[in-house]
């Protein structure tokens, strides 16, 4: 068994952004020369978030209105009596998820045919973290 450790570092200029990370986590894979196992991608911020589904513009925008909904940006967190002001971002980050295991199947994440992988910040404007760990042989 082998593996493969790569980090990300993200600088959003926005405090929202959704980033495409596929083509970055497929190159890791291929560095990795692994064959056949499994890649995780982990956020290592408890304000951002990994998933995987459509590229689509309509949907990112759904989804954007479906986290806005469920926790929108405002003063009305208790967390913000730490100073912070991002108590929409961490409850974003949960219902989103931290991260994502991917198959790797002869050589390739093994996605599905409109699957991408991204990186979701709800926090930024400063610099944060991403594990991409690959294990297999």
């Amino acid at each position: 068994m082998k593996s493969h450790t790569a980090y990300m570092t993200f600088n959003t200029s926005k405090r929202r952004e959704y980033i495409n990370i596929t083509q970055n986590v497929s190159e890791e894979l291929q560095k990795s020369n692994i064959n056949e196992g499994m890649a995780l991608v982990s956020a290592m911020h408890i304000t951002a978030g990994v998933y995987v589904n459509d590229a689509e513009s309509g949907f990112q925008e759904d989804m954007d209105n479906m986290l806005e909904e469920i926790a929108p940006f405002g003063p009305n967190y208790s967390h913000h009596r730490t100073g912070e002001d991002n108590g929409d971002a961490h409850l974003k980050s949960i219902v989103m998820g931290n991260q994502v295991v991917l198959p790797i199947t002869a050589g390739k994440l093994d996605l599905g045919p409109w699957q991408q992988i991204y990186y979701a910040e709800f926090d930024g404007r400063r610099p944060k973290r991403l594990i991409i760990k690959i294990i297999g042989d």
